[in-house]
């Protein structure tokens, strides 16, 4: 099979096209799954460039980071083939599969495994796998598994609640518009988002009841309060955002430090403002739940670009450009059925 392939770290131009073996169906739960669209999202862009990430640079606390140069490689990679959400169509199944069958349309994600920047790509059935929407392509498919499930988790370990007023740092990347779809439509919130100039269309469109453009307004010196903030990416120490919480008020963070887990440890058995560090555990059912919202349309897909496999170093450079409005799209089979 075709597969964009990466053989060392650095800048987009080390990933290229390889022709290498097609994953064997080595249990009777797998599943082979061909792959007509994957995306790049953030973990992409983070696995290709590993090497150059320093424990301080990193998102995560040290002991992430070292996990993660254990699982991707401390010079030279050891994951070849990144793309973590994929959309495609069942090609084969194990004996001992009962949830799909060949021919199904799927979509998903498959975590730090990776794998789907390729014409195939195989995965249990229990993974995190669900049958795509009918009304998506599968460019808009394979753009939400990865934001969406992570925005429900993150919204549950909130717990948002209908009526609240949450304040979303970082409502224009790739899980900070699912957090404000979700917020809004499933959890009944009022939510205000924080974002770029170029964005701030986009942030409303999602649902955001306001928008506040970072590069010329302060958000901490509105002097308004929320029931809920959510710090996706993770820049802001809490003492900026605990003056702005109600008074049992949540702070919550998505990317974060040991200084952030101190706090939380700090404040767990706190009566005022709580810190939440948020990690989450993806799971099937909680997809299966996004893939019936995507269907009757109270979550939006949205595409930025869609890029063909030969162009992925295009779709990286792009995506690390951080103007995108959606999901940079890679279409491993554009030739196949819409």
């Amino acid at each position: 099979m075709t597969a964009a392939y990466l053989d060392q770290f650095g800048p987009p131009e080390v990933l290229g096209l390889r022709e290498v073996a097609a994953p064997p169906m080595g249990h009777a739960h797998d599943v082979l799954v061909r792959v007509h669209a994957t995306s790049v999202n953030f973990g992409d862009t983070l696995v290709r460039n590993f090497a150059a990430v320093t424990p301080r640079a990193f998102h995560m606390p040290w002991l992430f980071w070292f996990i993660g140069k254990l699982t991707f490689g401390f010079t030279r990679p050891r994951v070849h083939i990144l793309g973590s959400e994929f959309a495609g169509t069942v090609e084969a199944v194990g004996t001992e599969v009962t949830r799909f069958r060949s021919g199904d349309a799927v979509f998903g994600y498959c975590g730090p495994r990776m794998g789907a920047y390729a014409e195939y790509l195989c995965v249990r059935d229990d993974a995190i796998v669900a049958r795509k929407p009918d009304r998506l392509t599968w460019e808009e498919a394979a753009g939400c598994p990865y934001g969406a499930l992570m925005a429900l988790g993150v919204l549950r370990k909130a717990g948002v609640q209908r009526g609240e007023h949450v304040l979303v740092v970082g409502a224009s990347g790739g899980i900070g518009p699912w957090i404000v779809q979700l917020a809004t439509r499933q959890f009944g919130a009022t939510v205000t988002g924080v974002c770029g100039t170029a964005r701030l269309p986009f942030v409303r469109a999602v649902g955001a009841a306001e928008v506040i453009d970072y590069t010329k307004e302060d958000v901490a010196a509105r002097g308004e309060a929320y029931d809920v903030i959510i710090d996706v990416l993770g820049k802001s120490d809490v003492a900026r955002w605990r003056p702005l919480l109600m008074p049992r008020g949540r702070l919550v963070y998505v990317s974060f430090k040991l200084r952030q887990i101190v706090w939380m440890l700090r404040t767990a058995f706190s009566h005022g403002p709580r810190v939440i560090c948020a990690l989450v555990n993806e799971r099937q059912t909680d997809l299966e739940s996004i893939a019936t919202w995507l269907e009757i349309g109270t979550l939006q897909p949205h595409v930025d670009r869609t890029f063909l496999l030969e162009g992925v170093a295009d779709a990286h450079r792009h995506a690390e450009r951080g103007t995108n409005t959606g999901a940079v799209i890679i279409s491993v089979a554009p030739f196949a059925a819409r």
